[in-house]
């Protein structure tokens, strides 16, 4: 699971249905990406970022450090 991508969506107040539309992917592969049942491509985590406002290689930092 990826607690900080929740935490942060919720701390701006988005749903998953607008992050997902805002980062042109469905709300079910947002999603499998925020519980970690998925790993984004790196053009999708550039996109969530650019929603969420954070740095997209948190992605693969996060697994990184999980392993």
């Amino acid at each position: 699971m990826r607690s900080w991508l929740r935490e942060r969506r919720n701390e701006l107040k988005k749903s998953q249905e607008i992050v997902a539309a805002a980062a042109g992917i469905t709300q079910q592969h947002y999603s499998l990406i925020e519980n970690g049942d998925r790993t984004p491509s790196v053009e999708c985590a550039q996109a969530i970022a650019n929603v969420l406002g954070f740095d997209w290689i948190r992605f693969f930092e996060a697994e990184q450090k999980a392993s």
